[in-house]
């Protein structure tokens, strides 16, 4: 199997996956999910468009979601990936375990930035709005030097 040229990167589902999202998503390679799907069949759902990696976030308390790790490892061509929920559980230097992205979800807010040579990205919620903030998930093209990282809204603009 080759490695992974593009990665969706989604979060904070909540038990709600947008056909929006859905069709972003659609070409992914792999998809990521960090956390808070809420429920199974929205994984089920992902993994009909491609292999699917996803940790369990603080809402992900079913029977099913046992068996989702805290945390996983991706290792997607010239990229290792480190993916949790919450950035508040980091218990690593990304950097010096030799991590190039880490992805993590929670918060809500979508958010790129970039530390001892280590991206930090955050996709955002692609589940019921919160607050004020965007509807959105992330795309990492790998095939681009530098990555090229884009976010994507899916929702209403309501």
């Amino acid at each position: 199997m080759a490695a992974p040229a593009l990665i969706g990167v989604i979060s904070d589902t909540h038990g709600l996956l947008r056909p929006e999202a859905v069709e972003a998503l659609r070409g992914s390679d792999l998809i990521i999910h960090a956390g808070d799907a809420g429920k199974l069949e929205i994984l089920e759902a992902l993994r009909g468009l491609a292999p699917v990696t996803a940790v369990r976030g603080n809402i992900d308390v079913e029977p099913w979601a046992a068996s989702l790790p805290a945390t996983a490892v991706v290792d997607a061509g010239p990229a290792r990936i480190y993916v949790l929920h919450s950035l508040d559980d980091l218990d690593i230097d990304p950097a010096a375990a030799g991590f190039h992205i880490v992805i993590s979800g929670h918060s809500h807010k979508p958010e790129r930035t970039t530390r001892d040579g280590v991206i930090y990205l955050n996709p955002g919620s692609a589940g019921p709005r919160r607050f004020s903030l965007p509807i959105s998930l992330a795309l990492i093209d790998l095939r681009a030097t530098p990555w090229e990282i884009t976010f994507r809204g899916v929702g209403p603009l309501k």
